[in-house]
């Protein structure tokens, strides 16, 4: 693999463990996330980079990070594949991940090769990703389906954009569609009569 990664997380054990890991699954090089001005360097050089999450016991402490990189104006960090990695995680911290747009989220441990697997899904074919008012991510509708929906997901929409993309490693992102839908309700001109 020759993408790079960046490692995201408190600095603890768990992240040591994931930063040692990824330095053994063949990316080109492995860092500590410093802020978006490092990766949009890094991304001249390679095009797609990855943002592998360590485990934390309050997701709101990466939720900064996740919408810097999902709401970035640059479309190279902004599609980047963000993975969240942790022991255990909870059905509220699968939701909490899928709403902050993560691409996937691992239950550790995993063998190298099963984990280099599941990260090379995100490379080499078409993927659907949204943007609605407070959201950026992949369209992750078919998988929670059998999870339990939460009231935020049951409103009525607004306007959306529809983007599919595709990642590979020699040219990075491409956008290969990107529609724009509003599905406000429109409101028809009353006419009266006199």
């Amino acid at each position: 693999m020759k993408a790079y990664a960046y490692v995201v997380g408190p600095g603890d054990a768990a992240w040591q463990t994931l930063f040692d890991m990824a330095g053994d699954l063949g990316f080109a090089g492995v860092s500590d996330y410093r802020g978006l001005n490092q990766v949009e360097q890094q991304a001249g050089e390679t095009p797609v980079c990855y943002f592998l999450f360590s485990a934390t016991t309050d997701l709101r402490e990466i939720r900064p990070v996740a919408e810097a990189i999902r709401f970035s104006s640059s479309r190279a960090i902004r599609f980047s594949p963000m993975v969240y990695c942790a022991g255990d995680p909870s059905v509220e911290t699968i939701m909490a991940c899928i709403n902050m747009g993560f691409d996937d989220i691992v239950a550790l441990p995993q063998s190298k090769p099963k984990l280099r697997q599941r990260l090379a899904r995100q490379i080499g074919h078409n993927m659907v990703f949204y943007e609605t008012e407070g959201y950026f991510g992949p369209d992750r509708r078919n998988r929670v389906a059998s999870l339990k929906p939460s009231p935020i997901a049951n409103r009525i929409g607004g306007p959306f954009r529809r983007l599919e993309i595709t990642r590979n490693l020699l040219d990075g992102v491409s956008v290969l569609r990107d529609e724009f839908f509003n599905t406000q309700p429109a409101v028809a001109a009353m006419q009266t009569l006199q």
